[in-house]
This record gives structure tokens, C-alpha cells and sequence, in this order.
């Protein structure tokens, strides 16, 4: 359904060139869910704006992306305009930001179905008390005349996932959908989500640095920093073992019920992407950096669908 290849995203700054995204590749097949994990700045959201046609004014996007055979990267706005929603829907970050709040819930709903599926506004309406039902708001033909801030930070993330899925698209991308909400309030998005891709068959990228919430919901996981690829592996064998030293550090920094004593942490801070790190960008906060790190690792083979761009990690042979 989607094949991203050697995608780069770069911004024009006063202070230089910000490489925020470098040569990220990846596909997704039709109902699969692909969990992107990494700290603030490693480039995850980035990636997804530039799938979309969202990047900022000083955003530039190089490389391919293809959905269904079309190329998102450099489309037309018009192409753009027809694939967004319809067929690719995304879920922000924050609710409170992405919903207009001077626009009642009614009418920002209603305004998707009238502009891409031509819809009058009594159907359209109907529809979308139908979606809100679907999210599990209660009392959503009362409610859905509400002005955003009379919703919950939970509920205005579920309008927000309702929304999105009006034109039933066929690619959700939700970027960090949990943020800002407490642990229970987490685990009913994260639940939702789930039924929802079932019952729509969908195919989802989880945009996330809580691993937690990949370990329950992707099958597949790709780690991020500085805005390259690091690991990519299925959930079970990448919780099992992890391969590259950075994702080894964030599952050692997860807090376990079954230890006691200080957290473990990462030291250091992400990199400065106007000026990159010569070679690994993690090698500056690595246990395990040698000399070779100073040479940027490529992605190699673990075999079973794993890929990892490491020195330290050696490929199993054939």
C-alpha cells in the first residue's frame, strides 16, 4: 500500500539547515500497523507531514513516496487534496489545537463529508453522529453540537479519531494520539484504535515514544534518531532482543513493575541536526562506540524481516 523510499526531509532556518529527516525507508502492507518510536526530534512526525504535503513553508521533502502507485512526495495540491482524508487521515497530537474552537463539533465534522463526498448537511450530519457513536461518545446526537471545550481532553481525542475515519481512509496515521492523557484515558484510545482498525481494516502508523503502547498495538517497529532509521523489526523479536544500542537503551529506560531502585536513562542529548554528528548520530551518547562509529553504519540484514544500522551488530551468515 505505501513504499517510502531513501525519504529526506530538510528546513531552512536562520541558524542553517536542520536535517530532520535522512533517507528513511520503509512499506506498508494493507491492514498492518507499523509503530514508529524514537525521542522528541529523532524526525517521526516530520516524516509523516512530509508524507501528506503538511511540511512547514522552509520544509523541503526529496526521496518517494507511493501510495497505491502514486507518488505523494512533490504531488500537486490537488492530488494531495484528494488523497488526504479520503483515502490517508491523520490524528494529531493535541486535540485541543487541531479542532477550531470557535466551530461547534457539528459543523467541523460535517464540513469532511460535505467537501469530499459531496454530502447535503442533514446526511452529513447523520453520518457523523453515527462516527462519534462508533468512538464510543455518549449522548453523541446532544453532544455533537458542542463547542470543543466542553469536551474532555479524552473525548476531543475521540472526536478527533472520528473525524478522521468519516471517509473510511485506508491509511491512519495517529501521531502520538496518547499525549496528554492519563494512563486509563491512554488505554481507551489505544483500545479504540484497535477495534476501529478491525472493523474499518485499515492499515495504521503509530507515531509514538511510549513503547508501551507499541508493545499492545503495531506489529511491525521502526526506531528513530536523528532522523534515521536505527531498527526495524517485528514487536515480539524487538522486545525479545533488541539489536541496536539505542533501542536497547529506551527498553532499559521503560519503568518494570518487577524492579526497584532509580530508572535507567539514556545520558546525554539528542543531536543538533544544522550540524549532525560526523558518522553514527548516536555515537556521541553510546555505550559501545568505537572508532568505525565515525563511519555512518548502514542498514543491514538480522534476517527474519530485522534491519539494523549498527557497527557493533554483526549480520548472521548465510
Amino acid at each position: 500500500m505505501l513504499v517510502v523510499e531513501n525519504l529526506s526531509v530538510a528546513f531552512d532556518t536562520p541558524d542553517g539547515t536542520v536535517h530532520a529527516v535522512n533517507e528513511v525507508s520503509f512499506t506498508l502492507q494493507k491492514g498492518q500497523t507499523l509503530g514508529i518510536v524514537g525521542e522528541s526530534g529523532s524526525g517521526k512526525s516530520q516524516l509523516a507531514f512530509a508524507l501528506l504535503g503538511l511540511l512547514a513553508r522552509n520544509g523541503r521533502a526529496t526521496g518517494s513516496a507511493r501510495f497505491d502507485g502514486t507518488e505523494l512526495i512533490g504531488a500537486p495540491i490537488a492530488t494531495l487534496n484528494h488523497i488526504r482524508a479520503e483515502r490517508i487521515a491523520m490524528v494529531f497530537q493535541d486535540p485541543m489545537t487541531s479542532l477550531n474552537p470557535y466551530m461547534r463539533v457539528s459543523d467541523q465534522m460535517a464540513e469532511v463529508l460535505i467537501h469530499h463526498r459531496g454530502m447535503g448537511k442533514s446526511a452529513a450530519l447523520a453520518e457523523c453522529v453515527a462516527m462519534l457513536d462508533a468512538v464510543k461518545i455518549p449522548e453523541a446526537r446532544a453532544r455533537i453540537r458542542l463547542y470543543p471545550h466542553e469536551f474532555s481532553g479524552g473525548m476531543r481525542q475521540r472526536v478527533m479519531i472520528a473525524m478522521s475515519l468519516l471517509c473510511q481512509p485506508d491509511l491512519l496515521i495517529a501521531d502520538e494520539p496518547t499525549t496528554a492523557l492519563d494512563v486509563t484515558v491512554q488505554a481507551q484510545i489505544m483500545s479504540l484504535l484497535r477495534d476501529l482498525q478491525r472493523d474499518f481494516g485499515m492499515a495504521t502508523v503509530l507515531i509514538t515514544h511510549d513503547l508501551g503502547v507499541i508493545a499492545g498495538f503495531a506489529e511491525q517497529v521502526m526506531v528513530m534518531y536523528g532522523g534515521r532509521v536505527m531498527e526495524k523489526a517485528p514487536v515480539e523479536p524487538f522486545f525479545a532482543a533488541p539489536a541496536h544500542p539505542y533501542a536497547r537503551g529506551l527498553l532499559a529506560a521503560l519503568p518494570r513493575i518487577d524492579q526497584e531502585g532509580a530508572l535507567a536513562s539514556i545520558p546525554g542529548a539528542p543531536p543538533n541536526m544544522t550540524r549532525p554528528p560526523e558518522g553514527c548520530p548516536f555515537a556521541p551518547r553510546c555505550p559501545e562506540v568505537g572508532p568505525d562509529c565515525r563511519i555512518l553504519p548502514q542498514l543491514q540484514s538480522l534476517g527474519t524481516s530485522r534491519l539494523c544500522a549498527c557497527h557493533r551488530v554483526e549480520a548472521p551468515h548465510a
